[in-house]
């Protein structure tokens, strides 16, 4: 892929980041979503690539843009596949809450595995600890390994866990064994991430979340060079044979960082939309002036890049909510 790409998709989240953060603390998640959507849509059909979307907004039949089979870009250059989430955290935002972004992962033609829109289950630990610990080992057994990887004692170990129901015995084990705990609400892509980004003081993230948002997680991670092992968890028969149709024929097969992004050459970006544990919050300023915080990687070179930029809404009005 040529690297001036990876600006481009910058750009792309930058938009639908500005777009959705006039929702912000107002309620109304759809409003958000559909802005975010329409911004990141539009900023496409200037990037040089020839782009299919691989995880989206969902089928067709569900999605008026950025549905899956979505072409993108505009026709020439790489051929790319490309998963978005416009908005990850659309309740985040309709609640004023943090941990809000705009997120796309793009590789090369074929590598990117198709998720469904189920669970996953996912394991991820920094550089320190790739290669050495095991998604069906007990959680204690990682946190040791994690521990001794990271030259901490085990009661300086944070795991970051989304705080639902199902993780209850999870959060217990971790406690029990002393390490610490940093629970989150929704927004999983920077949470994973954030376990692999220096001087976040996160070691280790587990728990089931959302495929696609394992997948673009994944892109990071790889640059990154931290680890990730996930599994798909299929919740009926009708989720099984959604695998097998998107070519996944073992839905509850291990998978490892490479078969969730199988290029070296993937590129991720992501603006924040409100602060939270990779980026802050688009700001607004006054006298239309907004700030943004935007991080963009490139794993081939292991190259990421923290981009802060001023932007005018009075010189971008198609940016500029309707309502």
């Amino acid at each position: 892929m040529d690297r001036e790409l990876a600006m481009e998709v910058g750009r792309v989240t930058e938009a639908a980041a500005l777009a959705s953060a006039q929702w912000m603390g107002r309620g109304l998640k759809n409003e958000a979503d559909d802005a975010a959507t329409s911004a990141m849509r539009n900023m496409f059909d200037s990037v040089n690539m020839n782009g299919t979307v691989v995880i989206g907004e969902g089928e067709l039949d569900e999605a008026p843009m950025l549905y899956i089979g979505e072409e993108l870009g505009t026709g020439t250059g790489p051929e790319v596949d490309i998963a978005v989430d416009p908005l990850e955290g659309t309740s985040i935002v309709a609640k004023g809450h943090p941990n809000a972004m705009a997120v796309i992962a793009i590789a090369d033609r074929g590598t990117l595995l198709h998720a469904p829109d189920m669970y996953m289950e996912k394991l991820v630990v920094g550089p320190e600890a790739a290669g050495l610990v095991r998604l069906d080992d007990p959680i204690e057994k990682t946190i040791d390994i994690v521990a001794k990887m990271n030259d901490k004692r085990v009661r300086d170990v944070t795991v970051i866990i989304q705080e639902r129901e199902r993780h209850a015995d999870l959060v217990r084990r971790v406690q029990n064994k002393g390490a610490r705990v940093k629970l989150f609400g929704d927004g999983d892509v920077g949470a994973s991430i954030a376990a692999v980004m220096p001087r976040t003081g996160i070691d280790l993230f587990v728990g089931t979340g959302g495929a696609p948002e394992g997948v673009i997680s994944a892109a990071a991670i790889k640059t990154l060079g931290g680890d990730m092992q996930a599994r798909l968890v299929p919740s009926n028969q009708e989720e099984y044979e959604r695998c097998r149709k998107m070519g996944i024929e073992d839905p509850e097969q291990h998978l490892s960082l490479d078969d969730l992004v199988k290029s070296d050459d993937a590129i991720f970006a992501a603006t924040g939309v409100s602060s939270g544990e990779l980026l802050e919050g688009v700001r607004f300023l006054g006298k239309d002036l907004v700030e943004t915080d935007t991080i963009v990687m490139r794993a081939k070179t292991g190259t990421v890049r923290y981009i802060k930029a001023h932007h005018r809404l009075n010189q971008k009005p198609h940016l500029l909510e309707t309502k």
